[in-house]
């Protein structure tokens, strides 16, 4: 077994700001630094390695390749491109969209629509470190930065991005500069802007989905538009605590009758790495609905267990133990319902709504 730890890596917006900061060196004199060497906010300074540095009319490019560590981040050993131009003077660092990095085309991002999908946190790494450049060469910090992912824009299909109203390409992310391997940051952040997008829209409901299962039942079932949609996985806490906070009239959380098992025992993290399904609580409510407790005592999964509980409703008691978890943790103000799904996406227990 390796018990190794997990190494950490950089986001997309670290690797953007160590290429804008190489180009901006390199466009104002400097040659271009190799390694090159940013601030992050947390303090740290990192180093990075150019895969590319060219010249142009007027511009300098540079590019880090993207290490994620061990992280399963989509845009790993991606190229993040940085082009730097003059700007007016007094102009500031202005944002541009190059190949493979979206625009906003819908509310409710931390960006107007018509922005380059260049995030708030991202932004602010790039300015910090083109004026610290700039302090040391005596020259204003003052520049035009486009960000271009080679390949981004087929990469992005593999995010929520679509969903969330950023088009052709994909979002330059990261608040620390640090990717935590499997802390699913980029997964809540998702979450996060996908409530706040469906909020801008005036959607009063949403549907939050573990999995393609229960979100095409929500999509098929309750008609729920593509932009209502949340895909929260295993990160149920993530959605409740934000819309605690976001309110919305109407929240109905699907998925299957394990992970909604582990909801209702309390767990806010489905995944079988934080939470396991709790047999032995699972056995307690069929033995209160009068079926044989002993049995699914002994049942290895919660699927047996179901099976074992025909034709009492254990499914739809699961469903209202997660239904007031979700209500406790939202505190008023959202109605809430539940719907429990077998494999094949069959209801098998429902509460509220």
């Amino acid at each position: 077994m390796n018990d190794a730890p997990l190494r950490k890596g950089w986001t997309t917006g670290a690797c953007a700001a160590a290429a804008a900061r190489a180009a901006f060196v390199a466009l104002h004199g400097g040659g271009f630094p190799d390694p090159v060497t940013i601030r992050l906010p947390g303090g740290l300074a990192p180093s990075f390695a150019l895969a590319r540095a060219e010249r142009g009319d007027g511009s300098a490019t540079a590019g880090v390749l993207k290490d994620a560590g061990d992280d399963p981040d989509v845009t790993h050993g991606a190229l993040i491109l940085a082009t730097v131009a003059a700007a007016p003077a007094g102009g500031g660092v202005l944002f541009r969209a190059g190949e493979g990095v979206g625009t906003v085309t819908l509310p409710g991002l931390p960006l107007a629509v018509g922005e380059p999908a260049i995030n708030p946190g991202p932004r602010a790494q790039i300015a910090d470190n083109l004026a610290e450049a700039a302090a040391a060469l005596g020259v204003a910090a003052d520049a035009v930065v486009t960000i271009a992912i080679p390949g981004g824009t087929a990469l992005a299909g593999r995010t929520l991005n679509a969903r969330l109203g950023i088009r052709g390409g994909l979002s330059i992310l990261g608040t620390t500069g640090v990717v935590r391997p499997y802390s699913c940051a980029a997964w809540v952040h998702s979450i996060h802007r996908g409530i706040d997008v469906a909020r801008a829209l005036g959607l009063c409901h949403l549907g939050a989905a573990t999995g393609k299962t229960s979100e095409a039942w929500l999509r098929h079932q309750l008609g729920l538009p593509e932009q209502a949609l949340i895909d929260m996985g295993d990160m149920a806490g993530a959605v409740l605590k934000y819309v605690r906070a976001h309110p919305v009239r109407r929240l109905t959380l699907a998925g299957g009758f394990a992970k909604l098992a582990k909801l209702a025992a309390g767990a806010m993290d489905l995944h079988s790495r934080a939470s396991t399904v709790d047999t032995a609580f699972l056995a307690r409510l069929l033995g209160e609905l009068g079926g044989d407790a002993d049995a699914a005592a002994r049942c290895a999964s919660a699927a047996q267990i179901l099976a074992l509980a025909e034709p009492l409703p254990l499914g739809d008691v699961v469903a209202a133990r997660a239904r007031e978890t979700a209500m406790a943790v939202l505190a008023g103000g959202t109605e809430v319902a539940v719907v429990a799904l077998d494999r094949a996406g069959a209801v098998v227990g429902r509460s509220g709504g």
